[in-house]
């Protein structure tokens, strides 16, 4: 080995280990200009033999060249949410869902918590990241995205100098995924600004903003130069490590390989000392180097994790506590009003600009004219902002001490601010028990419709987003010009766009042009629930969306759907499964979807009925959802046991229906029977549920006849042939059921690369294990087509 190379090699050992003493263990061990003089020799040894350099060199992370984009990146495991509360009942709710889930009993010191132990972190207030270590270097670094995808962030993250480029020590897994926070600290923040101020740059409002928008710079050499840290708070996809016991531990273990982790990293035992902690840490808040906006308390053993499980987009095992909202004093200078996709004519406050929590508001949402009422607002009055979650700014308070003498009343317009159509006042029809009971609702609507200019654009908009059809190319501003222009005039004209409608159009050129073609063209196979959800069906999300497409399989059954069929689904309500049948119905709704599928649109259709929602599908469910007044589900189950069929129940006599139920509840089912319209309501549902191929009458016959019926399966590790919720669908329809841990009654675990603690607890329970190409051969075995 040369003397340069030995020297290049010490130079790098002793520049990562200062790093580390300075970021990690917040113990510097010399002087600024010591570390300078190392890093500049470094510097030059590496000029003078460039065949030297790698690039985990402290010299690499100056920045490159800049980049024209950032590419999409899947995580391998979703990065989730955290559910966010405000009151301390609130966290204690949340810790008696935790025993309740683990089966523990309540805490007899306090009464009303179990003495789960959880870690105790502030929740830093930045961006969160994935960052990939294969064999101990550094490889790649990504955004949280949507959850499933981010963007790829490897250039600017390799600037950010407390982040490890390799990992210290040698037990390292081979892949390792490390989740946490991009921040600034508040010094760093007032510096940058200093400088931005100084060289007529953009002044950032908030340490968050300035984090979030380093990160994201094009040219990684801008993004070096200003000053974050990070902070790591957890792992995701992990191979060749098997997890410690807790989740403390596993912060431990980190810090050991080289990352910074929240020095206010602390253990409660029960949830009493995590509302200590939130107290505590509260008071020290405007201390603080570095702004939070509250605590995560997450439990702290691994495998109590892996038992709860998660939610649609949340973890069961984790909870964010948030600080009260900061709140300031201005003054309401008028009230504009604003034109949603849905026609939705929404009052927005026009403020004089205040700063509230770092951040200068000029504007809040005041919701609807309800809320306006309910203020008792004026134009002219000085009132009370709060930044909601620190984020969405509201109006909270009126001080009508201060009301001066010439504030005016807020008034609803009585046409529409963008078409001039009439605008009316919502009716809200609330369905229960059989009844319909209609009052005025909050919102008020134009009803102009898609001739209404605001609704138009705005519908396009949510059609082509990322998360709906994903048509790149199309923002906001060019779906106004195409609007405008009056080449579209429903989200099945952009089908019908030529390149001659849109070369001669402001910011479009022969290549945007056909750019926004092919993206058109590369849409047209969308899933069904990423069709579904483009629609902008009211109140129907992403989740519900999903919800639709898993359970019914094909968008001819969710157009055909009845809404007392549609609450069988989860998650779904009588009001909702309304709306989504009204939309439906509508003929202009119709006409729309029938002429996207005429320009070519092929829908992802996931053929087949959902296992649960097939499984669910039984008389006792449907006498239930019918909403019978005095009926519960378990009254509608004896029905069902008793008479078999809906006939018989609509038609039994007085002695029949005492047989099954008390002389309320049998009067009631009597009652409801009386009137054709119920019978006709329960007849056609109990139709359409046979036309889906649904017949209750042999149902339990038919889900125990199932080749995994009563057998519970578990998936760990990493499924790389396919996603998790594919694996999971193909074993529910099956019979079997898919479980979070691994116990004696596990019939079968389904183990991927990175299996941890379930693979563990299998091997030592004695339950079978495959492989995931075992398991792609055994479903296919079972004519599971995968």
């Amino acid at each position: 080995m040369t003397a340069a190379k030995t020297r290049i090699l010490e130079l790098r050992a002793e520049l990562d280990q200062h790093n580390y003493n300075y970021y990690v263990m917040d113990e510097p061990s010399i002087p600024d200009a010591e570390y300078d003089r190392l890093f500049n020799e470094l510097k030059t040894l590496e000029a003078e033999n460039p065949d030297l350099i790698t690039a985990d060199s402290p010299t690499q992370r100056v920045g490159g060249a800049p980049s024209l984009s950032f590419t999409q990146v899947a995580h391998a495991i979703p990065m989730l949410s955290i559910q966010s509360v405000f009151s301390e009942d609130d966290v204690r709710d949340f810790d008696k869902r935790v025993a309740k889930a683990l089966n523990l009993p309540p805490s007899d010191l306090f009464g009303d918590g179990s003495l789960v132990e959880y870690s105790c972190e502030p929740k830093m207030d930045g961006l969160a990241v994935s960052l990939i270590y294969t064999n101990g270097v550094f490889e790649r670094a990504a955004t949280r995205g949507d959850g499933t995808t981010g963007e790829d962030i490897t250039a600017n993250i390799r600037t950010v100098r407390c982040i490890p480029l390799r990992l210290k020590g040698s037990d390292w897994p081979q892949v390792l995924e490390v989740r946490g926070e991009v921040f600034m600290s508040i010094a760093g923040f007032e510096r940058l600004n200093a400088l931005q101020l100084e060289a007529g740059g953009k002044i950032f409002a908030n340490p968050r903003n300035a984090a979030a928008g380093s990160v994201r710079q094009l040219d990684p050499r801008v993004t070096a130069r200003r000053p974050l840290d990070f902070c790591a708070y957890g792992v995701g996809d992990v191979r060749g490590w098997e997890l410690p016991d807790k989740y403390s531990s596993v912060l431990k273990q980190l810090k050991k390989w080289g990352f910074p982790i929240s020095r206010e990293l602390k253990v409660a035992d029960g949830i009493e000392q995590c509302l200590q902690y939130h107290r505590d840490i509260g008071e020290r808040r405007n201390k603080l180097s570095f702004e939070i906006d509250g605590v995560v308390f997450k439990v702290n053993s691994i495998a109590d994790q892996e038992e709860l499980g998660f939610r649609a987009r949340e973890p069961r095992w984790a909870i964010a506590h948030k600080f009260p909202a900061m709140e300031e004093l201005t003054e309401l200078l008028d009230v504009e009003f604003q034109v949603g996709r849905t026609g939705a004519v929404t009052p927005v406050a026009r403020l004089k600009p205040v700063k509230v929590a770092g951040v200068t508001v000029a504007s809040a949402t005041l919701h609807n004219m309800d809320e306006v009422a309910r203020l008792g607002l004026m134009i002219g009055d000085t009132v009370i902002i709060r930044r909601a979650g620190d984020v969405i700014p509201q109006v909270v308070q009126v001080i009508t001490e201060r009301r001066p003498d010439d504030a005016r009343p807020v008034a609803i317009p009585e046409s529409c601010p963008v078409c001039g159509s009439h605008v009316e006042r919502t009716q809200l029809v609330k369905r229960s028990k059989g009844k319909e009971t209609f009052s005025e609702g909050a919102v008020y609507r134009c009803v102009g419709r898609l001739a209404c200019g605001a609704q138009l654009k705005q519908a396009i908009i949510h059609f082509v987003s990322r998360r709906a059809m994903d048509i790149e190319g199309l923002g906001d501003k060019s779906v106004e010009q195409l609007v405008d222009e009056g080449l579209v005039s429903s989200p099945a004209d952009l089908y019908a766009l030529k390149f001659d409608d849109i070369v001669d159009l402001e910011g479009f050129a022969e290549v945007s042009s056909n750019k926004l073609l092919k993206a058109i063209e590369d849409s047209k196979q969308p899933s069904l629930a990423r069709f579904i959800y483009a629609l902008g069906i009211p109140d129907v999300g992403e989740e519900t969306a999903k919800v639709l497409a898993r359970s019914l399989g094909s968008l001819e059954r969710v157009q055909q759907a009845l809404p007392h069929v549609l609450t069988y689904l989860p998650d779904v309500g009588l009001e909702v499964a309304h709306e989504i049948h009204s939309f439906f119905e509508d003929a202009h709704n119709q006409q729309v979807i029938s002429e996207l599928l005429g320009h070519g649109l092929q829908i992802q259709d996931q053929g087949e009925l959902g296992a649960e929602f097939a499984a669910s599908t039984t008389l006792g469910g449907l006498l239930d959802k019918l909403h019978i007044p005095f009926v519960g589900p378990g009254g509608a189950q004896k029905l069902a046991d008793r008479f078999g069929s809906l006939e018989a129940v609509m038609n039994a006599d007085w002695l029949d229906m005492r047989q099954a139920l008390p002389e309320k509840q049998a009067n009631s089912v009597r009652g409801f029977f009386a009137s054709p319209e119920h019978r006709q309501l329960a007849e056609q549902a109990e139709q359409q549920l046979r036309d889906f191929g649904m017949h209750w009458q042999s149902e339990k016959k038919v889900v125990e006849g199932l080749p995994l019926s009563g057998e519970t399966w578990v998936l760990t590790g990493k499924v790389e042939l396919m996603s998790r919720d594919v694996a999971k669908d193909h074993l529910e329809s099956l019979g079997a059921k898919v479980a979070g841990s691994v116990s004696a009654k596990t019939h079968c675990v389904v183990a991927g690369p990175g299996a941890g603690s379930k693979l563990t607890k299998a091997n030592e329970l004695g339950v079978k294990v495959m492989d995931e190409e075992a398991f792609i051969a055994f479903l296919k075995t079972h004519g599971v087509a995968v």
